[in-house]
């Protein structure tokens, strides 16, 4: 058996595509337009792991109200820098719904209230300003 992707279903393309791959940092790595099916799929993949584990955007072209689907859970991606990854969010808008005060684990959410958790590689790093002393925001 050999993972292949999770798919969730965006309201917005653009704004996902801006949040995964312009502030997260995805790449995407094919689209396919169904214009009978009335919907686009954006297959998505962190840097070197094309077809490895990807994540797919389903966007239906006829409007459709989703609810938050909150027994999903999350989608979890490994990050070379918590807080430089974090900051380039911040940066760009997102808020950090839970902050790395742990200098491990921080959580975002897309433009579609999906949770994204982001672990740092190799384990916890030293606790650092303004992450370990920020609340949590919202619902993560």
């Amino acid at each position: 058996m050999k993972y292949l992707h999770t798919m969730v279903r965006v309201t917005d393309i653009d704004a996902s595509l801006d949040f995964y791959v312009n502030k997260l940092g995805l790449e995407e790595v094919r689209r396919k337009e169904v214009p009978q099916g009335r919907y686009t799929l954006v297959f998505l993949a962190a840097p070197g792991q094309k077809g490895v584990a990807e994540l797919e955007l389903t966007y239906n072209w006829d409007p459709e109200p989703y609810g938050e689907g909150r027994n999903f859970g999350h989608l979890a991606y490994e990050v070379d820098d918590i807080y430089a990854t974090c900051q380039k969010l911040q940066d760009g808008g997102v808020t950090i719904n839970r902050p790395p005060r742990d200098g491990y684990m921080a959580f975002v959410r897309s433009p579609d209230n999906i949770s994204i958790e982001l672990l740092q590689k190799g384990g916890a790093r030293p606790p650092q300003e303004p992450w370990s002393s920020m609340p949590n925001t919202g619902k993560w």
